[in-house]
């Protein structure tokens, strides 16, 4: 299937969606009871990143919104904030897909990177702000440096198994985009 066909556009705009409740339903299993000293990435976050930059059509505000907020509601976190801190982050990298085509993988994930470290350090200071209960630095700053770490992983699975590449000339003059 052609990857600019609305077919396969809004496949994959439901395929964002499940994959992002099947990470929120295994991440919310039970299996392990004992806290731990280290918290893993967050792979939803380095996902909606990567899609964001790679194909900013694949996920619209609207059902990125959504599912950030239902992640937000499920985790527990404060209804809302993250959900906008990452939307921001996607927002501000969507505009920038066309010009991380050209550059290399290791600028793409220096901006996200950059990213994802405002997103931590808002997320932190909004908190403090209204002086909600926080998890240590510590596990923040670790949370933060394992997804970065992990987003080239993240970014392998999207593209090898679900076809999330960056747009070619072709596919971007058959949306109607002029570079």
């Amino acid at each position: 299937m052609d990857s600019t066909s609305p077919a396969h556009i809004w496949l994959m705009r439901a395929v964002f969606p499940a994959l992002a409740l099947l990470y929120i339903f295994f991440h919310l299993l039970p299996l392990d009871t004992v806290p731990r000293q280290w918290a893993p990435p967050d792979l939803l976050v380095a996902m909606a990143l990567a899609w964001s930059l790679r194909r900013p059509d694949y996920i619209p505000t609207v059902i990125l919104a959504v599912t950030l907020l239902l992640a937000d509601l499920m985790f527990q976190r404060p209804p809302g904030l993250m959900a906008m801190l990452v939307l921001l982050g996607c927002e501000f990298l969507k505009p920038r897909a066309l010009t991380h085509r050209d550059t290399g993988f290791v600028a793409e994930w220096i901006s996200v990177s950059l990213v994802l470290t405002a997103i931590t350090v808002l997320n932190r200071l909004a908190l403090s702000l209204v002086n909600v209960q926080q998890a240590p630095f510590g596990l923040i700053l670790i949370q933060m440096l394992l997804t970065i770490a992990v987003y080239p992983l993240v970014v392998l699975v999207c593209q090898s198994i679900l076809g999330v590449r960056r747009l070619t000339s072709a596919e971007l003059e058959a949306l109607g985009i002029r570079l």
